[in-house]
C-alpha cells in the first residue's frame, strides 16, 4: 500500500505528467499540465506576433493567429470536456488576447463583439462543438472505425 501512495503523491520522485500525442495527462487527471503549457506556448507565439502586428495587414495578422495559435488551442480539445472551470478561463485568456491583438482592442475593452466580429466560440463551447461533431461522426459511419463499439444509442421514452 505505501508503494501506491508514493505512486501518486506530489513529492514523489515519479512522473506527475506524461505527453501522447502532443496532449499532456496527469496523474490525477485533471490536464493541468496540458493547460500550462499550452498557455505559456501560446502567450509566446502571441509576444512574437505583437511585434510584427504594424507590419501587416489585419487578415494577415487573423490568419496567422489562427494557423499558429488557435490551431495550439483547439488541438485535442475533445480530451478537455471535463476541464475545471479555472482552466477553462486560462484558455479563453489566450482567445481573448488574441482578438484582442487582432482589433487592436485595450484590455479594459469588451471581448463579446471582437469574438462575433472573428466568428470565433469560446472555449467551452467549441470543445462542446468538437466533442458533438465527434459523436455525429461516429453515429452516421463518418468516423474512424475502431470508435464504433464505444457508442451506444439509448432509445429514451417520455412519459
Amino acid at each position: 500500500m505505501a508503494f501506491l501512495s508514493s505512486l501518486y503523491s506530489p513529492f514523489s520522485t515519479w512522473v506527475q505528467s506524461n505527453r501522447n500525442l502532443g496532449i499532456y495527462i496527469d496523474t490525477d487527471l485533471v490536464m493541468r499540465t496540458h493547460v500550462h503549457k499550452t498557455v505559456s506556448k501560446c502567450f509566446a507565439v502571441l509576444r512574437q506576433l505583437r511585434q510584427i502586428r504594424h507590419s501587416v495587414p489585419t487578415e494577415t495578422l487573423q490568419t496567422l493567429v489562427i494557423a499558429v495559435v488557435l490551431s495550439r488551442l483547439y488541438y485535442g480539445n475533445a480530451m478537455l470536456v471535463v476541464l475545471p472551470a479555472y482552466l477553462i478561463c486560462r484558455l479563453q485568456s489566450v482567445m481573448n488576447a488574441s482578438a484582442r491583438m487582432i482589433h487592436r482592442l485595450r484590455s479594459s475593452n469588451h471581448i463579446t463583439d471582437a469574438l462575433v466580429n472573428l466568428h470565433w466560440l469560446r472555449i467551452p463551447e467549441r470543445i462542446q462543438f468538437k466533442v458533438a461533431v465527434l459523436v455525429y461522426n461516429v453515429l452516421h459511419g463518418l468516423a474512424p472505425q475502431y470508435l464504433g463499439p464505444l457508442t451506444h444509442v439509448s432509445n429514451l421514452h417520455s412519459g
